[in-house]
């Protein structure tokens, strides 16, 4: 999305319109374009800036606070390990150690083949499931070192199905 096609700011545009009477838009626009497109980098926020009149520091503040949202495309499958204090003690960081070593990435980085994004996320509430993993959304309790190879896999697997 480095350099947005016409029908790409109309799409933005027209999300930008489905909020234009609410008092406080912004969060459901940003929320809608990063459902549209992965990401919301600093010439879609421009466009909205444009749009709404809500300055691009504003725009740019709101993106990079809150977690959900991302400058850079995320991978197909996001892998979230908690580092929450209950999963924490319960080995998190090294289970996050190993789907690092394994996909050969950092967390807050996604691979070159953009399938795996990795995130380092603090408590998700799964304390009792400790430690705790999502991906894109499913929650795998009480993982193990030892799963971890087996849960990559299952993706490498499915790769661009889905």
């Amino acid at each position: 999305m480095a350099h947005i096609n016409e029908a790409g700011v109309k799409k933005i545009c027209e999300i930008c319109d489905r909020y234009a009477n609410d008092k406080t838009p912004l969060m459901m626009i940003l929320s809608d374009i990063q459902n549209e497109y992965g990401y919301i980098p600093l010439e879609v926020q421009q466009i909205v800036s444009e749009k709404t009149g809500i300055s691009v520091a504003e725009i740019y503040g709101v993106v990079t606070f809150y977690s959900f949202f991302s400058l850079e495309p995320k991978g197909k499958y996001v892998i979230g390990c908690c580092l929450g204090t209950a999963c924490y003690v319960k080995g998190a960081q090294q289970i996050i150690d190993k789907f690092s070593e394994i996909i050969g990435i950092k967390p807050g980085e996604t691979s070159a083949d953009g399938l795996f994004t990795l995130d380092a996320l603090r408590c998700i509430g799964a304390c009792g499931i400790a430690p705790a993993v999502t991906i894109n959304g499913k929650v795998y309790p009480k993982v193990t070192l030892d799963a971890v190879p087996g849960i990559v896999e299952e993706y490498r697997a499915m790769g661009g199905a889905n």
